[in-house]
């Protein structure tokens, strides 16, 4: 096991934290015999299913990332042979469709969400508050005050003001 980061690396704490969420996730999937199925593709695979075919644009608003995360997620998907693309109303845009490789996967895939995501309450039960609550509360702050704007306050100046 490598080194707990300090606390005031929080970039790196939480980088930290994420790595072993997903490494183990990834563990999990490897145990099923879906060794090249990541965890992130499950949110967009969820969408899929419950939306149907969707712009690579829509998909991201969807599942809460953005574009390019998620434009490099469905190419990751695509080599995997989850998802095939579509070209869309103009050039830029491209329709991504669940492959039946993917929908073969579903009962897996939900399987392994479901039992995550009681694992996660076993988990959040051994916390002061719920992992997921005191994200959200991160996110609402800095939506409120953007961390740039709280390191400003500290008397920093930038060596130029942003474009």
């Amino acid at each position: 096991m490598t080194a707990i980061p300090d606390r005031e690396a929080l970039g790196t704490l939480l980088r930290h934290v994420l790595d072993l969420l997903d490494g183990d996730v990834a563990a999990v999937y490897a145990g099923l015999d879906l060794a090249d199925y990541r965890p992130r593709f499950s949110p967009l695979v969820r969408v899929l299913v419950a939306d149907g075919p969707l712009a690579i644009r829509d998909l991201a608003a969807r599942v809460g990332v953005t574009h390019s995360a998620a434009s490099q997620t469905v190419a990751q998907m695509a080599r995997a042979g989850l998802v095939v693309l579509a070209p869309g109303a103009d050039a830029r845009q491209r329709i991504v469709t669940l492959a039946d490789r993917a929908r073969a996967l579903l009962p897996a895939i939900e399987a392994e969400w479901a039992a995550t995501t009681t694992a996660m309450r076993g988990l959040d039960a051994e916390l002061p508050v719920p992992l997921a609550n005191e994200l959200y509360a991160v996110l609402a702050a800095l939506r409120r005050r953007p961390l740039r704007d709280r390191i400003a306050d500290t008397g920093l100046a930038p060596a130029r003001p942003p474009a």
